[in-house]
């Protein structure tokens, strides 16, 4: 069965900067590769466990997506019951580990 996959406030604003940062509107490349990370987020739909637990908080994971050095991480959370995927942040990886504030809104 399908999941939900929904990008919450936090990531939604992420893709956003990301779109602006490496100028996808300027570049067939950068679009390209800014729409492979799209996709990638939604094959979690059908694909929601296949990222592994993140150090930070175990009960989330995340995705890898790129090639050294612009790997990017889709950190998420899956709700089984509601059969729901939820984008939580997407970071660059090569960032320090974030803090969770993570509120349940279910």
């Amino acid at each position: 069965m399908a999941y939900l996959v929904s990008l919450m406030p936090r990531a939604k604003r992420d893709l956003k900067l990301l779109f602006e940062h490496i100028h996808a509107t300027e570049s067939v490349a950068a679009f390209r590769w800014y729409e492979g990370l799209k996709g990638a987020i939604l094959s979690l739909e059908e694909h929601p466990t296949r990222g592994p637990a993140i150090p930070e908080n175990k009960q989330l994971r995340h995705l890898l997506y790129g090639h050294k050095p612009h790997i990017y991480r889709v950190i998420y959370r899956v709700k089984e019951r509601a059969k729901r995927v939820e984008i939580l942040h997407i970071r660059h990886g090569a960032r320090r580990r974030f803090a969770i504030t993570i509120k349940d809104e279910s």
